[in-house]
Parts: structure tokens; C-alpha cells; sequence
């Protein structure tokens, strides 16, 4: 990979829609560059997939967590799937921080947000204790 492979990541990251010949113009290089560059990223893994950027809100969800989830140990993994499979649930990731998982949750209401840390996460073995942070405001 080298500084144009990383101008095209960088450009797809803004927005992941940009014609073709937009990065080739960009970048200075041709269209068709571009192109086989962008499948030798996808090929290679470095590309996984293409994402939008949705406002929950605009959704009808009004709150919005980074839940970090502490377990035990030998239990993590199947908590992080169980965790992954709430449909509140956009994403799970393990972590190395103060927390074994974090999880980003959209909920409808700090009601809806409250069941699903205390009924479904809460109650799932091996799960210690839930830790909500809820988002504000995003800069």
C-alpha cells in the first residue's frame, strides 16, 4: 500500500460514494487507476465494506449509549454475540480498556434504554455489570 492507496482510503472515508473520477482527479492519477487500486484494497481486506452515516434521532431514536459490559472471562465471547444480536444493538467490539465489551445502543427512550441494560443485557450469564454512557452531542 502506498500514498495514493492511503489518499483513496482517506477520500472513500469522507464519503464512500465518491465517483471514480473525482479520486482520480484528486489524486492525479486515471480512472481506471483508481479502479484497480480500489479492488486490490478490497481484495487485500483493507476495504471491508462501504457504511452511511445515519442520524438515529431522525429515526426515532432519541437515545443514544457506548455501554461498556464487563463479564467474566471465560464467558466474554459468547456475551459479545449474545450482546451483538439485540436489534437496539449497532455494534460490538472487545476491548483491552475498563471494559471487556462496549456496545453502541440506539434506544427510542431512556425508558427503552433501561430495560435493555437491565432485562436483556443485565441478565445475560456471565455479564457483571452494564455501564452506559449516553451521547449528548456529537462534535
Amino acid at each position: 500500500m502506498d500514498e495514493k492507496d492511503r489518499k483513496i482510503i482517506d477520500l472513500l472515508s469522507e464519503n464512500s460514494r465518491m465517483a471514480y473520477t473525482k479520486i482520480a482527479e484528486e489524486i492525479g492519477i486515471s480512472e481506471t487507476a483508481v479502479r484497480k487500486r480500489i479492488s486490490n484494497l478490497e481484495d487485500e481486506g483493507v476495504i471491508k465494506n462501504y457504511t452511511i452515516d445515519v442520524d438515529p434521532s431522525k429515526l426515532g431514536y432519541d437515545v443514544v449509549s457506548i455501554t461498556g459490559i464487563n463479564t467474566e472471562p471465560e464467558n466474554f465471547l459468547s456475551i459479545a454475540e449474545d450482546v451483538k444480536r439485540l436489534k437496539e444493538v449497532r455494534d460490538v467490539k472487545i476491548t483491552s480498556g475498563d471494559h471487556t465489551l462496549m456496545a453502541n445502543i440506539w434506544a427510542k427512550s431512556g425508558e427503552e434504554l433501561s430495560r435493555i441494560i437491565s432485562e436483556e443485557i443485565g441478565e445475560i450469564e456471565g455479564v457483571k455489570k452494564v455501564f452506559p454512557a449516553i451521547i449528548l452531542e456529537e462534535v
